[in-house]
């Protein structure tokens, strides 16, 4: 059996960490060359970095701020925010990324997702969707969540994949922040339609969130932002509980 992930998501806007609730009302956090080396050294076992208003400002993510976490960081990093061309995945890379993530821009240029795969390999390449119920529906937002699209997200995940996605990064609008738990049924069902592995993200608060997101739904990985931010959980005493619980991680 695999190991799960626990992954700590590095929201960036104007050079700082920022968090908020179901995409809105951000609040600063922290430098993301310091938080990175700390997650790096607290037993993280991958770390994703998103410029979060790059999509919404028509702008490049920025490189300088992305080199110095790279420097600073030795686990896998996936890296997004403003992809939109191949060109910008070659930046990011020999920026020191790992993977790179593209969310806004294979919805403007579906395209780009099997060509980045060819290119660079499908294991460089993570399709994050940012999703929201709208009328019963899981529908596809875009732009940091802003723009609501006409996508329905089962729809969409099986499409990267297919295309060439190495991995998809669910984030469930509607359980961002809140901390009252992973979106189990909106992860089930874009689980059950793919097999590259997804990483659950939105709503983790506690140990026990992540213990209930493994034994319940096939997710490859837990992403959380300010329950580690603002030391509300361990990294190192969340993988001991889920071990403790026969949950297999990294220790």
């Amino acid at each position: 059996m695999l190991a799960k992930r626990i992954i700590p998501c590095l929201d960036v806007r104007d050079g700082r960490v920022v968090k908020g609730t179901n995409f809105s009302g951000l609040k600063d956090v922290d430098d993301p060359v310091k938080l990175a080396a700390f997650y790096s050294d607290s037993g993280a076992d991958e770390l994703v970095f998103y410029d979060i208003t790059a999509s919404a400002e028509g702008r490049k993510l920025f490189s300088d701020v992305l080199k110095k976490v790279a420097e600073n960081v030795f686990i896998p990093l996936t890296v997004g925010g403003g992809i939109n061309t191949l060109d910008d995945f070659d930046r990011v890379l020999k920026s020191g990324a790992d993977k790179v993530s593209v969310n806004s821009g294979a919805i403007k240029n579906p395209d780009l997702i099997y060509s980045a795969a060819e290119k660079y390999g499908d294991q460089c390449v993570v399709l994050s969707m940012d999703v929201k119920r709208v009328d019963g529906k899981f529908v596809v937002f875009s732009h940091g969540g802003r723009i609501q699209t006409d996508i329905e997200a089962v729809s969409w995940a099986k499409f990267g994949q297919k295309h060439g996605a190495g991995e998809i990064v669910l984030n469930s609008i509607d359980t961002d922040g809140v901390k009252c738990g992973f979106d189990l049924e909106m992860l089930d069902a874009i689980c059950s339609a793919v097999t590259i592995p997804v990483i659950a993200s939105g709503g983790a608060g506690s140990e026990q969130h992540f213990l209930e997101l493994f034994k319940s739904v096939n997710v490859d990985a837990g992403l959380g932002a300010s329950v580690f931010h603002f030391g509300e959980l361990d990294i190192k005493h969340l993988k001991k509980y889920l071990k403790q619980n026969d949950i297999e991680v990294r220790l």
